[in-house]
């Protein structure tokens, strides 16, 4: 397949860009490097560097050709789009529709998406929750996520185009940006190794469903598949808190560091667990790494980069 992936120089859009060009697939990234890191980049890949806000990006589609895109760059930050929800919804949602109506005007065949499992539900009133649990998102993070949703939707009702949308959990792993405002696993690996403290957003009982990097490549290679449509949950159904985080990581990096607390952050809903069943049931996906390996795994990367 003939695949263009946004953010592929980030976190996960790099590791799923590796894994298509493995897989045998011609793959094309977008990505403005704003938080996208050009080392990242799998040199088999042809890069161009751009916005996807960028008109011009039609010459990007009319040129490429494309099967497939995956649309894997976002501004990524919740607290950012509380602070800023204009900035959120240029980039998420007007953003996303220039890449559409390229889709549409292209004849792009499908689009994966990479979706929130821990934002649009809100709130959630299930442990772990559906994908039919009720969408009340609590920042315009999952809003903006929502709603490209529902235009998936929109335009594969008016023109065909099939998609994937994937509700990821808090996907962790080398490569993950240790020095912005999310990521804990990443940030808190990373300052234990250094000798530097991390601090703990309130009482540090906020819990996320943690699920490793390879699990979620292996679900963004399940959604080519033809019959793979729709929304899943791509998540473990297993939530963990910032304490517990932080304890594992002192212990498996020998950190003498004790528990630090800050001021809990605003726009933050306390509990978010997903279950995957769906994916499971229709299409044999399920999780493999558990989080203590994805943990001794991402800790083995920040030291070796720390060296």
């Amino acid at each position: 397949m003939n695949i263009l992936v946004t953010g592929g120089a980030g976190f996960i859009g790099s590791h799923i860009v590796d894994k298509y060009l493995e897989l045998g697939h011609s793959v094309t990234v977008i990505d403005n490097l704003s938080t996208g890191k050009k080392e990242n980049i799998n040199p088999k890949a042809k890069f161009i560097e751009m916005d996807i806000k960028d008109e011009s990006i039609s010459n990007v589609f009319a040129e490429g050709n494309f099967d497939v895109l995956s649309h894997q760059a976002a501004q990524m930050d919740v607290r950012v789009s509380v602070n800023d929800p204009k900035f959120d919804a240029l980039n998420n949602i007007i953003g996303s529709l220039n890449l559409y109506e390229n889709c549409k005007n292209y004849g792009v065949k499908k689009i994966t998406f990479a979706s929130s499992g821990g934002t649009v539900y809100g709130e959630q009133n299930e442990f772990p929750c559906l994908e039919n649990h009720p969408t009340n998102p609590v920042s315009p993070y999952g809003i903006g996520k929502l709603t490209n949703e529902y235009y998936l939707y929109y335009y594969k009702q008016v023109y065909g185009i099939d998609y994937v949308a994937l509700r990821y959990g808090n996907v962790f792993g080398p490569r993950q940006n240790p020095n912005g405002e999310a990521g804990v696993i990443a940030i808190f690996a990373n300052k234990l190794i250094n000798g530097d403290q991390p601090i703990i957003n309130g009482d540090g009982l906020i819990t996320r469903d943690y699920v490793y990097i390879s699990d979620v490549v292996e679900a963004n290679v399940r959604s080519l598949e033809k019959e793979v449509n729709g929304i899943y949950n791509v998540t473990t159904g297993v939530e963990t808190n910032v304490n517990h985080i932080f304890k594992v990581l002192k212990d498996k990096i020998n950190s003498d560091l004790g528990e630090v607390h800050g001021p809990a952050k605003k726009g933050e809903q306390r509990r978010s667990v997903c279950s995957f069943e769906k994916f499971e049931i229709n299409h044999n996906w399920s999780p493999k790494v558990s989080f203590k390996e994805g943990i001794d795994k991402t800790v083995e990367y920040f030291i070796k980069v720390n060296k």
